[in-house]
């Protein structure tokens, strides 16, 4: 597992020149050759991410078996009427269609969590308040978190995967790297 850090692809080898210049995983640590992230956090996204060369754990984990966990910093006191159009499902655009996200689990954290210190400054409470909620999807669409916070009307700011399966992100620093069991889903 791996604190993936903000700015980075959860990728090791580049499929494109606009990605040229893009940051990559195997730049971090050097992984076994044919490791492959199981999943993708955005560019933008950073948190927990599993690492393997095992295809069909890979596919395991993939599948709407798993559970992920993530934590949102939103644009916006969140309101109840907002966590609960998530918590049932709302429509978000994937690949130029509406698709309404399955039902999920999700709620306000009273507190921030005890995350490190992004790299990269997000936008201070002098631009209005913020807060903090947690979503737990057993799907995986394209910028699906970003989409339904957007969609309820709380943009997301920062955007942390913390758990997956039994698997969490603890104190892990951002960067850091540490192995696994993964019986342990």
């Amino acid at each position: 597992m791996i604190y993936k850090p903000y700015g980075y692809l959860s990728q090791f080898v580049n499929n494109g020149q606009k990605q040229n210049s893009k940051k990559l995983l195997g730049e971090l640590h050097d992984f076994p050759e044919n490791t492959m992230s199981i999943g993708r956090l955005d560019e933008k996204s950073e948190g927990l991410l599993l690492l393997t060369t095992d295809g069909k754990m890979s596919n395991h984990i993939n599948s709407n078996k798993i559970e992920k966990e993530y934590y949102a910093l939103v644009d916006g006191e969140i309101t109840e009427d907002a966590i609960n159009k998530m918590k049932t499902g709302v429509h978000i655009g994937i690949n130029g269609k509406k698709y309404k996200t399955k039902p999920c689990n999700a709620f306000k954290l009273l507190q921030e969590p005890d995350l490190p210190v992004r790299q990269k400054k997000i936008r201070d409470l002098r631009h209005g308040p913020v807060s903090w909620v947690s979503i737990t999807l057993k799907e995986g669409k394209f910028r699906q978190v970003r989409k339904m916070t957007s969609e309820v009307g709380f943009p997301t700011l920062r955007l942390v995967r913390v758990r997956v399966g039994n698997i969490n992100l603890g104190t892990m620093n951002i960067g850091s790297y540490k192995e696994i069991d993964f019986f342990d889903l």
